[in-house]
Order: C-alpha cells, then structure tokens, then sequence
C-alpha cells in the first residue's frame, strides 16, 4: 500500500491535534508529522521528504510564509503541495502567499469537510491512486466515534423568547445595547463593557457579543441567544483590536457555553473560549489589550 507523508506546521497543538485527526479520518493513507514552528518544520524538511505540508502563517522563530519562501527554493519541494491555513484571511496576505507559491488557502477557523476539500485538490490523482490502492473510497463513512462527537458538539440556533409587545427597539441588532437595556446582572455587566464589542468566528458562523472578562488563557464573551452557537470544543478565533488600528487573531477553542441568567427564558448566553496560541507577539498584544480592558473596566 502506497503510504503519503505530510507534515502539520502549527504553534498551538491542540490545531495540529485537529488537522492531524482529520487528515487520519478521511486520508489513512496519508501519515502525519508535526512542528510547533517554521524552523522545526525546516529541519524535519531537510531530513525526510513529505507529500504534503499543511502550515499555519503566523508562528514563533519561522513564519509560515518564511517556510514556503525557503520550500519553494529547494528543488524537492518546488512543486510539493502547500496549504496555507490560517486567521489572516484578508486579500493582501491571499495575494503575497500566492506569489510566493501556496498551493491553496485555507481560512480559520476550518471544518473538517473544508481541510479534506482542500487536500484533495492540490493531491489529485496521486491521492485517489493511494487510496484506491489501499481498497478506501475517498467519500468513505465517517467512523462511529466522529459521528457521536458531532451529535454532541453541533452547532444549534438557539431559538429566542416570545418578543413581548412593545415599540419598535433600534437597538435590537446591538448586544451590548439590548443587554444594557435589559438590566438585571447581564445587563450591567455588558453595559460596563459597552467599550469592548468582540467578534468571535467559528467554522460557519461568527458571533457577535461583548467581552465580559479576558486574562492571558482565556476570554469570556456575552451574546444574544438568538444567534447560531457553537458546540463545545469548536474552535475559534477572537478578532481583538488591540490599538492604534491593529487587530489581534488569537485562536482558541470553546470550553463552555452558559446561561447568563438562571432561568429557561434567558436572553444571553456566556460563552468561554481558551485560547491555545504560543505565539510571543500574539501573548504580547493579549497582555495590552487585557491591561486595557481592566483599566476601562474600573
């Protein structure tokens, strides 16, 4: 059986713990290594030869764009497919990686469906023939562990309370603004926030919410429960704008998702994410933005 190697480039392991398990799930054939940065990567690189590199951008001591810099010039590798997966998804950082020579792009956070769409067209017919070979079918069933894992983690749309009657409400489609409104304890907390509005992206949806608490391991967001949620141990980036126009992408996962209120009917849920970058220039911007926050919140 013809056996492909790729190599899983990612500072935060619990991201290469997810591509790796994908990579296992869908592509037996296919046997994977990882590196916590672009330097460890070269390394490996320079010793065996892999079928596939599968990199994160942003990364301590090598970026990922370093790597695919110094890839593409090594005869070997010119032609080795490369797949960028990463928080910078804006048309500039597009655009320098594909004249450097990335193969495909893959934005985070990424389904499992969306990283094998991606590894199966820049591996082509040599991926179909391994796994031909090797009697699996490229649309083979999920195994019986996935499936149980997805009925527990599905993302749901939380369906919202009955409106009572009242006037027309503009700030309807602003947590912060409804919640400040609403009053009891999630109303004050969110209006005492009222300078932090945070972005938070999963797989298929991004959630809209203010910050409630934030530390250096992890941030607590409050949202509407009228919009789609995610399931536990999702991922995550939190887009945090940490200053003077520059943005902050910290990846991380869900760790638990709560009610505000105790009561069924509650308007707000709090969602916990734990972030699993290692990145000293993201721990950098975390620790401003943190120190921000604490000082807008007194």
């Amino acid at each position: 059986m013809t056996t492909l190697k790729a190599l899983v480039v990612d500072d935060a392991s619990f991201v290469r713990d997810l591509v790796k398990r994908t990579v296992r799930q869908r592509f037996p054939v296919i046997e994977t290594t990882d590196a916590q940065n672009g330097r460890r990567a070269q390394s490996l690189m320079s010793r065996t030869t892999f079928d596939l590199v599968l990199c994160d951008w942003e990364m301590p001591e090598m970026s990922g764009l370093e790597l695919l810099q110094w890839m593409r010039q090594q005869p070997h590798y010119q032609k080795v497919p490369f797949i960028m997966i990463t928080s910078r998804g804006d048309k500039d950082h597009v655009v320098e990686a594909v004249k450097e020579g990335v193969s495909e792009y893959l934005g985070k956070p990424f389904s499992p469906e969306g990283l094998s769409k991606k590894i199966i067209k820049v591996m082509g017919r040599r991926l179909k023939e391994a796994m031909d070979g090797s009697g699996k079918s490229m649309d083979g069933p999920a195994d019986a562990f996935r499936e149980s894992a997805d009925l527990l983690t599905q993302k749901r749309e939380v369906a919202p309370p009955k409106p009572a009657a009242s006037a027309p409400n503009p700030a309807a489609d602003n947590p912060l603004l409804a919640a400040g409104r609403q009053g009891g304890s999630a109303g004050r907390s969110a209006q005492k926030a009222s300078m932090t509005v945070a972005s938070v992206r999963f797989s298929d949806s991004t959630l809209k919410s203010v910050v409630k608490d934030v530390n250096l391991t992890e941030v607590r967001v409050i949202a509407k429960r009228d919009q789609v949620f995610p399931g536990i141990l999702d991922q995550a980036v939190v887009d945090i704008d940490t200053g003077e126009g520059q943005m902050a992408r910290l990846n991380g996962y869900v760790h638990q998702l709560q009610a505000v209120d105790k009561r069924q009917d509650t308007d707000f849920v709090s969602v916990t994410i734990r972030f699993v970058d290692e990145d000293p220039k993201k721990m950098e911007d975390l620790s401003r933005f943190v120190a921000r926050f604490r000082a807008a919140a007194r």
